[in-house]
């Protein structure tokens, strides 16, 4: 069930939504166009958690619904209503994906994966959904570790998780048979994401 949000709404009084529990799913917030508010003091930090004025969110119905109203646009992401448009911060990305479920196992050219986020959002990796294996960044040890993303909708991109990413290891298979051009990578709805 979608929520039904009132015309005039802001960010404070999306909490009774967040109690109900009966809104699901991602806001149109692409249709919204309200003013820039200013920022607030909302972190999302590399590991799916949410904080607000330095302390964690506990309720998980109140992220949901943050979440369901998260926009990224021109590399920063916001919290919009059809009445405000309010600037967050975000630590890394703004998901964090903790599942993985896979269809269709026995033929990797026709398997999809389905990756669930910490707060219950399931994508399918495939052409809507890219997988981007690689991209390494530096941790705070100054090394090299794999930065593997989904863009979970509409920019917004979700961090694969350390064990999810054992899984999707679990899962490679190469597209070539000739050695010289020989790629690695998982495939997922008739799509093939190679290792970079």
């Amino acid at each position: 069930m979608a929520i039904n949000f009132p015309k005039k709404s802001d960010i404070r009084s999306l909490e009774a939504a967040a109690q109900s529990g009966q809104w699901r799913g991602a806001a149109p917030v692409h249709l919204w166009d309200p003013p820039f508010c200013g920022d607030i003091d909302i972190e999302i930090r590399r590991d799916g958690s949410w904080w607000h004025e330095g302390r964690p969110i506990r309720r998980k119905g109140m992220a949901e619904l943050f979440a369901s109203i998260l926009l990224y646009e021109k590399g920063e992401h916001f919290l919009v209503t059809p009445a405000e448009k309010v600037r967050i911060r975000v630590e890394d990305c703004p998901f964090l994906l903790t599942e993985l479920r896979v269809e269709n196992a026995s033929d990797p050219s026709s398997q999809r994966l389905l990756l669930r986020t910490s707060l219950g959002e399931e994508v399918a990796a495939g052409r809507e959904h890219p997988l981007v294996i690689g991209g390494n960044r530096t941790d705070s040890g100054g090394s090299a570790e794999p930065h593997p993303t989904v863009d979970v909708r509409a920019g917004l991109l979700g961090l694969v998780s350390r064990s999810v990413f054992y899984q999707l290891a679990e899962l490679v298979e190469s597209n070539a048979g000739e050695r010289e051009n020989e790629v690695f990578g998982v495939w997922s709805d008739g799509v093939f994401f190679p290792l970079v």
